[in-house]
């Protein structure tokens, strides 16, 4: 009986834990410092999270030498922070009759990134563009 008193005096409540236990377990506490510092957790769980973007680089079958090169270095540092990078080829008007210029460079890049990434997306056409997305090794 004291007891009860006590920790009526103290402010801790009565917790059911198990309600479908034989027979229920019930816990004594402070069910706002409880959810205070669940939600501390929680919050610090977040903050350690990964989180994982997707970058696109967009290209043209014509594109040239040095631009492909600026575009291929700034895959590799997306690569390296852990993203994800997705590679388009658009193709206009009459490029589409030469698809196999998206495969060779779509080749290309797959050989320029094979140290750093690996595929996830193989390259494949969607209405008039190829995309491939590649993940970091």
């Amino acid at each position: 009986m004291k007891q009860s008193i006590k920790q009526k005096n103290e402010g801790l409540d009565l917790i059911e834990i198990a309600p479908n236990a034989k027979p229920p377990v019930c816990k004594i506490m402070d069910m706002g410092k409880y959810k205070y510092d669940a939600q501390k957790k929680a919050n610090k769980a977040k903050k350690k999270q990964k989180k994982i973007e997707l970058k696109e680089i967009k290209l043209r079958p014509v594109t040239e030498v040095h631009d492909y090169s600026f575009k291929i270095k700034n895959a590799q540092k997306f690569l390296a922070k852990g993203d994800k990078v997705k590679f388009t080829i658009r193709f206009k008007g009459r490029e589409l009759q030469h698809s196999n210029l998206g495969n060779e460079l779509m080749d290309k890049i797959k050989a320029d990134m094979e140290t750093i990434g690996r595929v996830e997306l193989q390259p494949k056409f969607d209405g008039k563009q190829m995309i491939m997305v590649i993940q970091p090794l």
